[in-house]
């Protein structure tokens, strides 16, 4: 290589870093204008309303969901309650059932080998 493709190939570089640098500068100047927008949207946002009002807000729609529910009657409330009972029952003496059997079960296995 010739000493003016040298002196041309380091003239490139220091273009190219200089190109860079200017970039990087940009780019950081960008990112705390951003910032700083950001900051003055927070103070410009509306305020959250305070702990008061939210559960007031609640409260109203709550009242206004729980007129929307079909409620039951007492018979039906009384039906079903039964209904659940006797479940409760059935399952119960299934259990005991099949615990008695395993308890048999083990005592017999004990007994046969002691």
């Amino acid at each position: 290589m010739s000493e003016n493709e040298n002196l041309g190939q380091t003239e490139q570089e220091l273009d190219s870093a200089d190109t860079q640098e200017t970039e990087a500068a940009a780019t950081k100047a960008s990112k705390s204008e951003s910032v700083k927008k950001n900051k003055d949207a927070k103070k410009d946002a509306p305020k959250k309303p305070g702990f008061f009002a939210r559960t007031g807000r609640w409260l109203r729609e709550l009242k206004s969901e729980m007129k929307k529910v079909s409620w039951l009657t007492i018979p039906e409330i009384l039906k079903r309650t039964g209904i659940v009972l006797l479940c409760v029952l059935a399952v119960g003496v299934c259990i005991w059932i099949f615990d008695e059997l395993a308890h048999s079960i083990i005592d017999a296995l004990f007994n046969l080998f002691s």
